[in-house]
């Protein structure tokens, strides 16, 4: 419990600091812009996403800790093909601009995987 407690310490500030930069950002060019999923729905995904991903990495070094990086690459995928499905409207849909509502997913998607990386590997060298 004390290294997930350690990892919300951090998680939590760096979401929201992230989140109120991007929702004001595209509060600012709603008028010039239309984008296709909102602030929320796309912090909701990364949040939850990172969240249970470092959840399951933790139960993999605690019971089988020669593999958590073998696990951290394999949740990474699943994340990314998640992250493809969730994508599909978007991409499916007549988009005026794709390239602007792809970089408001992605930037902070990359983001949380940076975050999340550092926390991985944090993990992996406290054996």
């Amino acid at each position: 419990m004390n290294k997930t407690l350690d990892f919300l310490k951090y998680f939590i500030p760096f979401s929201v600091v992230l989140f109120v930069a991007q929702y004001f950002a595209m509060q600012a060019l709603s008028d010039k812009l239309v984008f296709f999923y909102s602030a929320w729905s796309i912090y909701t995904f990364n949040i939850v996403a990172t969240f249970l991903v470092y959840l399951f990495l933790i139960f993999v070094n605690k019971n089988f800790d020669t593999y958590t990086g073998f696990a951290f690459l394999g949740a990474s995928f699943f994340r990314m093909m998640l992250a493809i499905i969730f994508l599909i409207p978007l991409i499916k849909g007549k988009v005026k601009d794709p390239i602007i509502d792809l970089s408001t997913f992605f930037i902070p998607y990359f983001l949380f995987l940076l975050f999340e990386t550092y926390f991985t590997i944090r993990l992996i060298n406290r054996r």
